[in-house]
């Protein structure tokens, strides 16, 4: 049994058969201290930590590596050299448990310290954290003996402590969730140990350097295949051995707040980490497959977030058009297109256009992609029944001047956005549709009627990301000229004198292309095309009259992008090219 209650315990400021004479002069000093002097982690990452730690009751030291802010060793190393302390490998501590005493197992995790050899002058104990006088004199009161410290991985003291002195009394209901005590343990080893830590801080990096926007990890029966999605495309990248598939997915899911002991549900979560210098979010969701569980990680990373329609690909005349639409007093704007095609980044360059001191702006997303300054931000959450009508409906009464839903999915929602926009309010919403007049008949279809839809949109903006030509390696082609050619006349667009390609070079990883650009087409319902919705008029009617009265379609936006030299008449057909 344990001899050791914590209650009970003396406790004692560092002493010198603890820490020896360099950490006297350590007494004063915290671990958050050491972590700034040391330059360790920036104020702004411990002050998030810190935050982390209140709201878990997690020591800091725990906190700090779960959330990716600095590793085991890196940890370690700043306090064998802050307190001259020797560092121990996991071969160096012992294989037999210390005569002397019987000790609790849940006692020596918590403090994540473990005996290391016991003699006539004092206990050798191997500590996670030598800042920490409570466990020192923990010791020392239980043996009876003056402490020697010594400094080792929490990893390793876990381990050693199970080895030596048994596992730790499971939580409760632990065996409900698919996976056994013995691995839910030994996964709770596995995702504390510092190669896995430095695997997935290292795949971040590498993704946040490459500017992917998403991270695939997929098991497969002999590895753990990575790949890195680049301006649309995915790109494999090396994979990883299939002994690291179960650790590396469930540090990530420890990282992101998800349930390490379920592998049988997909799960969604949300992390947010230092990279280079700059905050970086991560949207992560798993999904469970034959060979274990695979993770698609959307890398959010606010200092690439463009709010400016120029950057986002808009030319002047269509930025002026869809600005008018946007400041009508009331009514509602769509963004449509597939998902990926870059929506919700439109609409938050809309919102930061309408952000003024005198207006109240709400949203309500799924999930909070970007957060914005001065605007009210939502999550829906299905599982109490809070969905886009419903926040639609009630924030009706907090007196909002404009509203944004992250979708119009059912007729519900549609029928509030329509009332909203008929009392006022400036709505801007999303819709699945391939072109901009697809969305009249969408919202039709939802059971809007065709003489309040006629009132209220104001403008469809149906929009896709092509890849932007490198501007190191591009240069003129005459390939496929005469196939623009022919396609300018279809469109009834001027011809393009010169059409251009990547030749493919480092700056590009010999792709040819390096990042986005949006192709647009703008439905402005003016007077005459409301009255076709009035009388349920068909699609190619009002696209008609649309084009007549100025619209270009997304394929002409394409091909007048590519003769500017923005992107290739190939990439234009890949994506725009469809009824």
């Amino acid at each position: 049994m344990a001899l050791f209650n914590k209650e009970t315990a003396p406790v004692s400021p560092l002493s010198a058969d603890g820490l020896g004479s360099r950490a006297r002069a350590l007494e004063n000093l915290t671990l958050e201290d050491l972590l700034i002097a040391e330059h360790v982690l920036s104020e702004e990452a411990l002050s998030r930590a810190r935050l982390v730690g209140q709201e878990s009751g997690e020591r800091l030291e725990a906190v700090i590596t779960r959330l990716g802010l600095a590793s085991e060793s890196a940890l370690a190393q700043m306090f064998a050299r802050a307190t001259g302390l020797p560092l121990l490998s996991a071969a160096d501590l012992p294989d037999t448990p210390v005569a002397g005493r019987a000790l609790s197992p849940d006692f020596l995790h918590d403090m994540r310290v473990v005996p290391v050899a016991l003699d006539d002058q004092a206990l050798t104990v191997a500590l996670a954290n030598p800042l920490d006088s409570f466990a020192s004199e923990a010791m020392r009161f239980v043996f009876g003996k003056p402490v020697r410290a010594v400094i080792a991985l929490p990893s390793d003291i876990d381990a050693a402590t199970e080895r030596l002195y048994g596992r730790s009394t499971p939580d409760a209901g632990s065996d409900e969730s698919g996976i056994d005590e013995d691995d839910l343990e030994r996964m709770k080893d596995l995702v504390s140990d510092a190669p896995v830590i430095r695997a997935v801080n290292r795949l971040i990096a590498e993704a946040v350097d490459a500017r992917a926007s998403d991270i695939h990890i997929e098991p497969t029966d002999d590895r753990l295949a990575i790949r890195f999605r680049l301006d649309g495309v995915l790109q494999d990248r090396p994979a990883l051995p299939a002994a690291m598939r179960a650790p590396l997915v469930s540090r990530i899911k420890v990282m992101a707040g998800l349930n390490i002991a379920e592998r049988r549900l997909p799960q969604d979560g949300r992390l947010r980490l230092a990279v280079r210098g700059h905050e970086i979010d991560l949207r992560v969701a798993t999904a469970p497959s034959i060979h274990g569980e695979s993770v698609v990680l959307r890398v959010l990373d606010r200092s690439n977030l463009a709010l400016d329609f120029g950057t986002l690909g808009f030319d002047p005349a269509l930025t002026e058009e869809f600005r008018r639409a946007l400041h009508r007093p009331h009514g509602i704007v769509l963004v449509t297109g597939p998902t990926g095609s870059g929506k919700t980044t439109t609409l938050y360059a809309a919102l930061a256009e309408l952000n003024e001191r005198g207006r109240k702006l709400l949203t309500v997303e799924d999930p909070i992609e970007y957060r914005l300054p001065g605007v009210i931000q939502t999550q829906v959450n299905p599982g109490i029944g809070f969905s886009f009508s419903s926040a639609l409906r009630s924030f009706l009464r907090q007196d909002p001047d404009v509203m944004m839903v992250g979708e119009i999915r059912d007729g519900e929602t549609a029928q509030i956005a329509v009332q909203a926009a008929l009392t006022g309010h400036v709505i801007l919403s999303t819709l699945h549709t391939n072109t901009a007049v697809g969305a009249v008949g969408r919202l039709l279809d939802m059971g809007v009627e065709p003489f309040l839809l006629s009132s209220v949109l104001n403008g469809v903006l149906a929009q896709r990301l092509v890849r932007r030509l490198c501007g190191t390696c591009k240069e003129p082609s005459v390939i496929d000229t005469e196939a623009a050619v022919n396609l300018a006349n279809e469109q009834g667009i001027a011809a393009p004198a010169m059409l251009y390609r990547g030749a493919g070079c480092d700056a590009c990883g010999g792709s040819g292309y390096k990042g986005r650009v949006a192709l647009h087409e703008l439905l402005v319902v003016t007077d005459t095309i409301g009255r076709m919705i009035l009388r349920n008029a068909d699609g190619r009617e009002i696209a008609a009259e649309a084009m007549q009265s100025g619209m270009r379609s997304l394929l002409a936006d394409g091909i007048a992008k590519a003769a500017a030299g923005q992107t290739s008449l190939a990439e234009v057909l890949r994506v725009a090219n469809e009824g």
